[in-house]
């Protein structure tokens, strides 16, 4: 079962290099081709000019808003592949696989969470920005609360960000590096100077048209392995019940202990609330939905989103089977053949589909497309956000086209060195990787928990809303990093399910699981991975609410209800509703109907 029988042929580079030209290739065309012959814009209706000023955006040119936001015009199916690319990095199919193979196929539940959080972000959150007209997600928390809020919430996206980069390099680095045998550094390199390059050169237009086919080309590398692995094992019922005996099959764990870490409950309720928080309010999927021209386009996306990812997931589910099926009696990370768990779906390939020529090519293709594109998305947003949030929001700068354009495409090349030097560090310090997780996991409750209290809590206030994000932190920190130091003491017990040795070539035992007493440790640092989330996101709304209501309750007569999302307008005062100008709100519906 050695990898290293099978090393990339030369049909394999092929395939990987068309997808790296494909990808510049396309920055080059919107960065450069596409500008020059330019059709005439469609000139958007003429309203009389006593609609809100801030329904008008454009970052302080007609070009910024062509680079940022593809001047609000870009098409529906492009934006859905581009919000799946923005989600899916190589990290999600890496680890899913790895997920059920290590601990069951609970995990599935997950699909049903993606279906349920498309369902929330397009009826309560993606109407208030849509009404709005925001260029930036952060806008929204300054018109409702206070530009410190925007200001707070800006910055811990950028650091959010700037730690989800080497995540994104590192990973299909590894994999490509354990496949190919080129040297990671290598791999992280080019991976950074092509997304960098195109992302620079093209903007949003080259982003969203590059992922598109990136991840079709994902989606054919997961599938031709899932159907080709399939084919070649034997048989569904011998695989299902291999799978029932190695106790893989578990639908039905409807443990309320909230230590487990895949339950029924754990795995729908945490990945509902950790997916709702990431696609509702994140700047990197608000600003597709923003660059599509009405609401109704923007839920089109949202839908074909839904759909692609919770099916995308569920063919990596069910690869992680297939990866028990052929490893049930000789488990690679015992035997020596990988060092990290996310080694194990190259491994797979490599030796279950490796002989059959560009196979191994298509599928580091499908894991580098999912880097670029996570990648680009990330550069993209993050530049935006530097520009609109600190720049204009919180320095109440006003730069000039060229200086923004200055910023922006600067913001790209630093955050691409920044993503690379990240990798070196990461190399040196495993552990990194994990405190990582948990950065993004804290940043993501609290800020959702913020825009969550703005648009359902009509009393909240800012005072409030401070507290709220302040606790939620504070708490969502204190579980995550308490649980790493737990973990890395040694005082929780892995929850893997078993795994054999018996069918190994070379003579090896599975090293002594040490059984460790649970009960010692502080109960808040053996929860479920999952329930972090939704602890932040609970205390931010709790708290917020309550505080809000103790201190000065916002006047709801007077709140703007396009502030509030649509689902609780019907509880607001009927006096919120009076003093509309009739014709911002004809502006405003020509807006959703175009």
């Amino acid at each position: 079962m050695e990898s290293s029988g099978y090393r990339f042929g030369s049909v394999d580079y092929v395939v990987f290099l068309g997808m790296i030209v494909l990808s510049t290739s396309t920055g080059i065309y919107f960065g450069c081709i596409k500008k020059g012959k330019k059709k005439i814009e469609e000139v958007e209706p003429t309203l009389p000019t006593t609609v809100p000023a801030r329904r008008k955006h454009d970052f302080g040119s007609e070009k910024m808003s062509e680079y940022l936001l593809g001047s609000r015009n870009l098409k529906v199916f492009p934006v859905a592949m581009s919000l799946i690319a923005s989600y899916i990095s190589g990290v999600t199919i890496l680890g899913t696989t790895s997920e059920i193979y290590n601990y069951g196929t609970q995990y599935w539940f997950i699909a049903i969470a993606i279906v349920l959080q498309g369902i929330a972000v397009s009826y309560v959150y993606i109407p208030v920005f849509s009404a709005l007209q925001v260029g930036s997600s952060y806008e929204y928390l300054e018109m409702r609360f206070h530009s410190i809020i925007r200001s707070i919430a800006s910055f811990m996206f950028i650091l959010d960000e700037i730690l989800f980069l080497p995540f994104i390099v590192y990973v299909p680095a590894i994999a490509l590096n354990q496949v190919s045998g080129i040297n990671l550094h290598v791999i992280a390199v080019v991976i950074v100077i092509v997304c960098v390059f195109y992302t620079f050169v093209g903007g949003i237009k080259a982003v969203v048209h590059t992922d598109a086919w990136q991840v079709l080309v994902m989606f054919l590398s997961v599938v031709a392995v899932a159907a080709l692995a399939t084919y070649y094992a034997n048989g569904l019922d011998v695989m299902f019940d291999d799978a029932a005996k190695g106790g893989r099959i578990i639908f039905t764990n409807t443990n309320p202990s909230p230590y487990v870490r895949h339950t029924v409950w754990s795995v729908l309720i945490g990945g509902f609330s950790y997916w709702t928080s990431f696609n509702a309010v994140n700047q990197t999927m608000v600003q597709r939905y923003m660059s599509l021209p009405s609401l109704k386009k923007a839920r089109a996306s949202m839908a074909i989103f839904t759909i692609g990812v919770a099916a995308f997931v569920s063919v990596c589910c069910w690869v992680g089977l297939l990866i028990f099926e052929m490893y049930k009696d000789c488990d690679p990370l015992s035997a020596g053949l990988i060092t990290h768990d996310d080694q194990l779906l190259p491994l797979f390939v490599v030796q279950s589909v490796g002989h059959i020529y560009g196979m191994p090519g298509l599928f580091i293709a499908g894991i580098f497309g999912a880097a670029l594109s996570s990648l680009s998305v990330v550069l993209n947003s993050t530049s935006l956000v530097i520009l609109e949030d600190i720049v204009r929001g919180c320095f109440k700068m006003q730069p000039s086209e060229r200086a923004s354009t200055i910023l922006v495409k600067s913001t790209i090349i630093v955050l691409g060195l920044v993503a690379l030097s990240l990798v070196f560090v990461l190399e040196q310090l495993s552990g990194i990787l994990s405190i990582c997780t948990s950065m993004t996991a804290i940043a993501a409750g609290t800020t959702f928990g913020l825009f969550t209290l703005g648009m359902l809590v009509p009393w909240a206030n800012t005072v409030g809303t401070a507290v709220g994000g302040i606790a939620s932190a504070l708490l969502a920190g204190w579980i995550s990093f308490g649980t790493q130091f737990t973990i890395a003491a040694g005082q929780l017990n892995s929850q893997k399910l078993p795994v054999s040795v018996e069918g190994c070539a070379a003579n090896v035992t599975l090293p002594e699981n040490v059984w460790v007493d649970e009960e010692q440790v502080f109960p808040l640092y053996r929860l479920s991975y999952h329930w972090i989330n939704p602890i932040g996101v609970a205390t931010v709304l709790v708290v917020g609410a309550l505080v809000s209501l103790v201190t000065k309750p916002t006047n709801m007569k007077t709140l703007d209800p396009d502030l509030i999302s649509p689902v609780i307008h019907r509880f607001l005062p009927k006096e919120c509703f009076e003093g509309r100008n009739p014709q911002a709100q004809a502006h405003k519906n020509l807006l959703h109907t175009s």
